[in-house]
């Protein structure tokens, strides 16, 4: 389990980081992943491509993971997301799920994001 954590942590620093990421390691190359707000991309060369346009646009201040579920192949992640835009300097902030399903190879080839539209919950 901690290698599938480690993976997800990646993925999310580099979203707060702007840096282009070594995906081979993260996604399975036919990997299905379906954004909070419904868009969908369906290989890995399209999650790549999303991902390097986007951090031109907007910037990640916070992706923090609060939990982890696993369960077989799956894991469901919590977290709380903040964002601006370039266009509009407009911060929004969210919290979500996201279920991940895992290849054979510790890949993810599935990935569903969940937005939770109240305001963010501080649980503590």
């Amino acid at each position: 389990m901690k290698g599938r954590e480690e993976l997800i942590k990646s993925w999310f620093s580099l979203w707060v980081n702007k840096t282009d990421f070594d995906s081979n390691k993260i996604f399975d190359k036919d990997v299905i992943y379906i954004e909070s707000w419904g868009a969908k991309y369906y290989s890995l060369d399209e999650v790549k491509n999303w991902f390097n346009t986007w951090i031109k646009t907007g910037e990640v201040i916070n992706w923090n993971i609060k939990q982890f579920f696993h369960k077989d192949n799956q894991t469901v992640v919590e977290w709380f997301f903040e964002c601006k835009m370039y266009e509009n300097n407009e911060i929004s902030c969210f919290d979500g799920m996201s279920l991940i399903k895992w290849s054979e190879e510790a890949k993810i080839y599935f990935l569903k994001e969940y937005k939770c539209e109240v305001e963010p919950f501080d649980d503590k």
